[in-house]
């Protein structure tokens, strides 16, 4: 993706126009509320650091809503073999996030929910199957200080996906237990019951004590898998997110007999049933379509975050596709659109850029809400390191790489061409980043021209001495400062958290 390089002079905007005048009546009605929501677009992990931040610029403005918008397109880890098994969207990041807003009250119970949905079960398919059945029936450590009502609540819907798991259990095929998320499965089994995904979420968020003024949105509502490809500069297309983001090595999910000996060919897992006399249907997963891509059909319980190659080229467009590859537009949730009509500012958060955050963009009617004159703020954090899908590392992202990337996705929402420079500020008004050695450049000056403000912040350096890391305090007095709720200036210690 080339880098766009603004004109020397930049036109003046044109005066907005005036609104009308009020009509009179003798009876007025109430004046509308102001828009004071906020919207977070982000995907899992990353953006769980700063849920504390964000609750805490919700809290400085006391009529605000908070709105996470969540990508469903994840088709790694243990939401592979969910989505192999019984299809459906990624629901992984909505899970994490969910528990991440579990109230910390102090309370054993609260925090006992917070462990269940959070642990994973071994890494070994008969380890994994015996505990995930010591859940099921109630007898494991876990349930400990969870009342009884939550207990049996929570049980049923876990039995109701054990038994959507032994309605599809083929000679062929079976569902691997391996490291599944215990929330993962809870969820699963709750859409399963309910048939919406929605629903449940509303009923995750209500065993969790999730917070009314806080909103878990998926970018689509829907019972189904979305996928997403990469078309890079270089022409190659990557199908699935988990191979743009961290590809693994394909693995099956739970290793079949040696057809002529019966001997299991994988470690640790049981053998399945021999019979030779399979009918053509039984080697065909229920989740998938025949014909379908097969890198959307292979599982991916493993990968390494860590160990991860370079893009041949830097990713140039994102785009949804169907099983067969062909690219579609979907429309986004309306809730989402809704909490962007009543939204002040939007906030592209931490975390993957073109795996996290875009797949919410380029939904139809997500660019058309934010290039809205009623959203003030359009702020972005830029991540404090480049990682796969900002590479290469020999040509890694500049922070105007990033505002375009946003930008050129809400246009593609829009069916518009890519805008040039100049219209960035429609889709970002500001950027927030830190400096480090692994951290997209900066150019203010080139910023400031675009009518795009910047504000650097110093933070402390990640577990590994990678990049830097957000400091808390320092961008909540930013962000603060933005909202309008607010005057930095007032704050000494600024001076040692915020540079201009």
């Amino acid at each position: 993706m080339a880098q766009q390089t603004p004109q020397d002079t930049l036109l003046a905007p044109s005066p907005a126009p005036r609104p009308p005048l009020a009509r009179l009546s003798s009876s007025p009605g109430p004046s509308p509320l102001p828009k004071s929501g906020i919207v977070v677009f982000s995907g899992g992990s990353a953006t769980n650091s700063l849920v504390d931040v964000f609750e805490g610029v919700r809290a400085a403005n006391a009529a605000a809503t908070l709105s996470y918008v969540i990508p469903i397109s994840d088709n790694g880890g243990s939401t592979s073999e969910i989505i192999r098994v019984f299809g459906g969207p990624g629901i992984g990041d909505v899970r994490s996030r969910l528990v991440r807003l579990i109230p910390d009250d102090g309370k054993p119970e609260t925090t006992a929910i917070k462990h269940l949905f959070n642990h994973r079960l071994p890494p070994v398919y008969a380890a994994a199957r015996a505990e995930w059945f010591e859940i099921v029936e109630g007898t494991h450590p876990l349930w400990r200080h969870i009342s009884s009502p939550k207990r049996e609540l929570m049980r049923s819907l876990f039995n109701s996906f054990n038994l959507e798991v032994v309605k599809r259990m083929r000679p062929s095929s079976r569902f691997d237990f391996s490291g599944s998320s215990i929330g993962n499965l809870f969820l699963t089994g709750a859409r399963l019951f309910t048939g919406s995904f929605e629903a449940a979420i509303y009923l995750l968020s209500s065993i969790c004590a999730v917070p009314d003024r806080v909103a878990v949105l998926p970018a689509l509502n829907t019972n189904f898998a979305h996928h997403i490809a990469a078309g890079l500069a270089d022409g190659t297309v990557i199908t699935g997110q988990n191979d743009i983001s961290h590809p693994s090595a394909p693995t099956a999910a739970v290793p079949l007999p040696n057809p002529s000996t019966g001997a299991n060919t994988g470690v640790n897992t049981p053998a399945l049933s021999t019979n030779h006399d399979l009918d053509e249907h039984d080697s065909i997963e229920d989740a998938n379509l025949p014909g379908s891509l097969p890198a959307l059909r292979r599982p991916a319980i493993t990968f390494s975050k860590e160990d991860e190659e370079d893009l041949p080229a830097r990713i140039a467009r994102l785009w949804y596709i169907n099983p067969y590859g062909q690219e579609i537009r979907i429309p986004a949730n309306p809730r989402v659109l809704e909490a962007l009509r009543s939204a002040s500012t939007v906030i592209y958060s931490i975390g993957s850029l073109f795996t996290s955050l875009i797949p919410n963009l380029i939904l139809k009617g997500v660019g058309e809400a934010i290039a809205s004159p009623h959203i003030r703020n359009k702020i972005l954090l830029l991540n404090g390191t480049t990682d796969r899908e900002t590479g290469p590392s020999s040509n890694a992202l500049s922070g105007l790489d990033f505002v375009a990337a946003i930008a050129n996705a809400c246009a593609d929402s829009r069916g518009l061409p890519r805008p040039v420079a100049e219209d960035y500020a429609q889709y970002v008004t500001h950027v927030i980043y830190i400096e480090g050695p692994k951290s997209p450049a900066v150019d203010k000056r080139v910023f400031a021209q675009l009518g795009i403000d910047t504000m650097r912040l110093y933070g402390p350096k990640d577990g590994q001495g990678k990049g830097g890391r957000y400091d808390a305090k320092a961008l909540a007095q930013t962000l603060e400062g933005i909202v309008g709720r607010k005057d930095m200036r007032s704050d000494r210690s600024r001076r040692n958290t915020l540079v201009g």
